[in-house]
C-alpha cells in the first residue's frame, strides 16, 4: 500500500452509487456547524478536491477536509507540498483490491461499515485502518475476525494481527491454533510460517506448551483441593461421629436410638464409620506387619490432633495424647523427613476448612438478603391490596 501524491492523470473508472449516500457521515463546514451528508444536501458540499487512485485505475473523488479530520496519516499526504500548484491531489492507496478501498473510503465518510463487506473485505480494512491510523474501523475488524477464525484462515489472521498491532486478536489467534493444533499444522499456512518465519512458530509452540502446563497446573491444583476439602469434610465427620454418634458407630456414653437419620455428608460419614468399626476389632493392628486401613485410622487421629483446638476436652480418641506426644519431643519430630510435609498438610486443610466456612457464610447471608427481598415483596403488595380495598 502506498500513499503518495500523484501528478499523472488517470481515467476514472464506474463508482458504486452508494458510495456517499448508503450511509449518513458528518462534517464539519467552515462556520464550525455539523450537519449530516444525505443525497439531497451533498449537492451543496464543495466539488471533491482530491481523488484516491485504487487498483484496477479507480478513481475515487473525495474531499481533503473530511479524509484528513478521520484519518492523520491522509491529513499529512494531503498537506504535503506539491512539485506542481495546478497539479491534481491523487492519493494512491495500492496493493488491496479496489472493493476493499471503495469500503474504506465508505466507512470514512460515514463511520459505518455493512457485516458483508467486513466479511468480504475484513483483512484488507484491517490493514487499511492500521496504516492509516483509523482506530473505530480497526477495532471492528479486529471483532468481527475473531468471531470468523477458521482453521485455514487462522494463521494469516495471526500474522496480520502481529503486524498490524491488534494484542487481542493475536491471542484469540493463539488459542485457536492451540485448541486445534493437530489441523492447523496440516494447512498451507503453517508450511509456509515453518519455511519463511521460524520466529513466529517458536512463539506459537511455546504458547502451545505454556498453556498445557497451565492446564496440567490446574488441573492439579484443582485435584489437590478437593482432597483437601474430603479431609476436612472427614475431620468434621470424625467429631461429629465421636460427640453425637450416627448410624451406626456413636460415643459409649451415649444412648443408641433405634432410628437415626443420616447425616449431610452421610457418604464420608458412613465410610468412616466402617474404618472405625474395623479399627476397633482388626488384630493385624498390633502385629509388626500392621494393617493398611487401620494406619489410614491412624493419620486422620493424627491429623485431627493438629488441627484440634480444644483437646481437653474433645472426644476424640487419642487427641490429647497426640498433643503430648508432638510437645514433649518436638527435636524428634523435627528430625523426621516427612515433618515438613506433615506441616504443610495441616496448613492445607485448615485453610480449606477456612475457605469452606467463608462460602458456607456466603451462602447463608446470600439466602437471607433473598428471605429479606421477598419477605418486602409480600408486604409491599399486601399494604398496595389494603389500599386498593380501601378505596374501592
Amino acid at each position: 500500500m502506498e500513499s503518495t501524491p500523484l501528478t499523472t492523470s488517470v481515467p476514472p473508472t464506474a463508482l458504486p452509487d452508494d458510495l456517499y449516500f448508503n450511509f449518513p457521515a458528518t462534517v464539519t463546514s467552515d462556520d464550525s456547524a455539523a450537519h449530516t451528508i444525505t443525497p439531497s444536501i451533498f449537492r451543496e458540499l464543495p466539488e471533491p478536491d482530491v481523488h484516491i487512485l485504487a487498483s484496477g485505475g479507480l478513481r475515487i473523488p473525495a474531499h481533503s477536509g473530511i479524509l484528513a479530520s478521520i484519518s492523520p496519516v491522509l491529513e499529512h499526504v494531503i498537506d504535503r507540498p506539491r512539485k506542481k500548484r495546478t497539479a491534481e491531489k491523487v492519493i494512491s492507496i495500492l496493493g488491496v483490491p479496489s472493493d476493499a478501498v471503495v469500503s474504506f473510503v465508505r466507512f470514512l465518510y460515514s463511520s459505518r461499515c455493512s457485516a458483508e463487506h467486513l466479511e468480504k473485505h475484513g483483512i484488507h480494512l484491517l490493514a487499511l485502518s492500521h496504516v492509516y491510523m483509523v482506530p473505530q474501523l480497526k477495532a471492528m475488524c479486529t471483532k468481527d475476525l475473531a468471531q470468523r477464525l477458521t482453521i485455514e484462515s487462522v494463521v494469516d489472521v495471526l500474522q496480520l494481527a502481529r503486524l498490524c498491532n491488534a494484542p487481542d486478536l493475536y491471542l484469540k489467534c493463539m488459542k485457536f491454533v492451540a485448541d486445534h493444533f493437530k489441523f492447523v499444522e496440516k494447512t498451507e499456512g503453517w508450511k509456509f510460517i515453518q519455511d519463511h518465519d521460524p520466529w513466529l512458530e517458536l512463539d506459537i509452540l511455546q504458547f502451545i506448551d505454556e498453556t498445557e502446563s497451565r492446564k496440567q497446573r490446574n488441573r492439579r491444583i484443582r485435584k489437590e483441593r478437593k482432597l483437601y476439602l474430603e479431609l476436612h469434610e472427614a475431620m468434621e465427620c470424625l467429631e461429629h461421629i465421636c460427640s453425637e454418634g450416627c448410624t451406626i458407630v456413636g460415643p459409649s456414653n451415649v444412648d443408641p436410638k433405634k432410628e437415626r437419620e443420616p447425616c449431610s455428608h452421610y457418604s464420608t460419614c458412613h465410610g468412616l464409620q466402617l474404618l472405625i468399626k474395623h479399627f476397633a476389632t482388626c488384630k493385624k493392628r498390633t502385629n509388626s506387619v500392621g494393617c493398611g486401613r487401620c494406619k489410614r485410622m491412624w493419620q486422620l487421629l493424627k491429623l485431627h490432633s493438629s488441627i484440634c483446638d480444644h483437646s481437653e476436652c474433645c472426644k476424640v480418641p487419642l487427641c490429647r495424647k497426640f498433643k503430648q506426644r508432638s510437645s514433649t519431643s518436638p527435636d524428634e519430630n523435627n528430625k523426621r523427613k516427612d515433618d515438613a510435609q506433615w506441616k504443610m498438610l495441616v496448613r492445607k486443610v485448615v485453610s480449606a476448612k477456612a475457605i469452606s466456612s467463608l462460602s458456607l457464610t456466603n451462602k447463608k447471608l446470600s439466602d437471607l438478603e433473598e428471605d429479606r427481598m421477598i419477605g418486602h415483596r409480600g408486604i409491599g403488595s399486601f399494604r398496595l391490596q389494603s389500599v386498593r380495598r380501601y378505596r374501592s
